[in-house]
């Protein structure tokens, strides 16, 4: 993982490393939209998974809304692996690209227990939530795609909200504490490996699962 240089973080012990929070950018107002508190995804995307659920039955999914439902977090499962592992891990040596990664994603394998930066920014994830539900409405049609829509967000807000808890809590059930020990992995033993945080199935299928030492 490429690191950005941090001089105000010399002389701390690597716990406090691992928590800090260094400044992104120099706009006060960019940085500032770079950190999150974790209630936020929920508070935005609950009402509108429940809109789509609700507009997708009305428009007449009907009982088919359970399979819509399925489809949508499936799909889910599939992009939060590869967006993962092909753009988050697009590792520039130098130049633009190198700061486009650090920003995405460089800086939390960085700072993986800064707080503030374990779930996406509204500023990002709003958008894109738009243009993947805008796409479903293109391909699928109504009303199919409004309830698998309500899927995909809701596989991405449960994605959000388990990574915030397998970096800032220790998970107490068996599946907790197993896909803390994965992800994990990923952060400290081989960053190639273990793409899938909330679907860890698709590292066996795509031969990326985290190994033992």
């Amino acid at each position: 993982m490429a690191s950005q240089p941090a001089e105000d973080l010399e002389g701390l012990s690597r716990t406090d490393v691992l928590r800090a929070s260094p400044r992104m950018f120099d706009s006060d107002l960019l940085d500032r939209l770079s950190r999150v508190h974790p209630v936020v995804p929920p508070l935005i995307f609950v009402p509108v998974i429940a809109i789509l659920l609700v507009e997708g039955f009305v428009r007449g999914a009907g009982v088919a809304t359970v399979a819509w439902v399925a489809g949508g977090y499936l799909f889910w499962t599939l992009t939060e692996y590869w967006l993962h592992r092909i753009v988050f891990h697009f590792e520039p040596e130098q130049g633009l690209g190198a700061r486009l990664h650090w920003i995405i994603h460089g800086v939390h394998h960085d700072h993986p227990n800064d707080p503030m930066r374990l779930v996406m920014p509204p500023s990002l994830s709003v958008p894109l939530a738009a243009l993947f539900v805008w796409a479903f409405s293109l391909v699928l049609g109504p009303p199919g795609f409004l309830p698998f829509g309500a899927g995909f967000l809701a596989g991405y807000l449960g994605y959000d909200m388990l990574h915030y808890h397998v970096h800032h809590h220790r998970p107490t059930t068996a599946l907790g504490r197993k896909l803390r020990e994965l992800h994990m992995r990923h952060h400290f033993q081989d960053h190639e490996r273990g793409y899938g945080v909330s679907a860890p199935f698709w590292d066996h299928v795509f031969g990326t699962a985290p190994q033992k030492r």
